[in-house]
């Protein structure tokens, strides 16, 4: 399992029992046999951006675990409360510190093995100035070329720059759908 299994009930404190429940539901769950709450464990959602200036990417490298100083695009979960795009803007100010105007949903990556889905949006800057937040050591703009490939923190955030630069290379950007194993 790639998070820690729910141990007590949330409602009522009691230790949860894992199995499957008699509401016609086929997978195990943790069910509570005071109060019968069914807990369900749901994948946490990451919500960033691929920030542009021209030809440029921008991309900031972490001052926190994990992956402390590797590369990444601005993102982070997913708060309640926010829409998708409203969490992916958070986090690019946050992180970077950046003026920008969203753009459309570009890449949605679904990473199972530990429970997450990553979606960013493309953001146009409005400049090439930036005040990164603490998670952040520094925000730099790169062209493709210039990019730290080697350094890049997650699979997700390469897979999206790979994206982000073949639709631009075509002329024309989509939204792209994968499962990262």
């Amino acid at each position: 399992m790639y998070r820690t299994p729910i141990q007590h009930c949330k409602n009522c404190g009691a230790a949860v029992v894992y199995r499957v429940p008699d509401d016609g539901d086929t997978k195990p769950r943790a069910v509570c046999p005071a109060c019968k709450t069914i807990h369900y464990e749901n994948p946490l959602n990451v919500v960033g951006t691929v920030p542009y200036w021209g030809e440029k990417i921008l991309l900031c490298k972490r001052n926190i675990e994990p992956r402390f100083g590797k590369w990444t695009l601005p993102a982070g979960f997913l708060e309640l409360g926010e829409t998708l795009a409203q969490g992916a803007a958070r986090e690019t100010q946050e992180e970077a510190g950046a003026q920008f105007e969203m753009e459309g949903l570009f890449s949605i990556l679904s990473v199972a093995r530990v429970g997450q889905v990553h979606m960013f949006y493309r953001a146009r800057l409005l400049s090439d100035q930036f005040d990164p937040g603490t998670e952040t050591i520094e925000a730099r703009l790169f062209d493709e070329a210039d990019i730290p490939w080697e350094e890049i923190a997650f699979r997700t955030v390469k897979e999206t720059l790979d994206l982000f630069f073949a639709d631009r290379r075509s002329g024309q950007f989509g939204i792209h759908d994968r499962d990262i194993g």
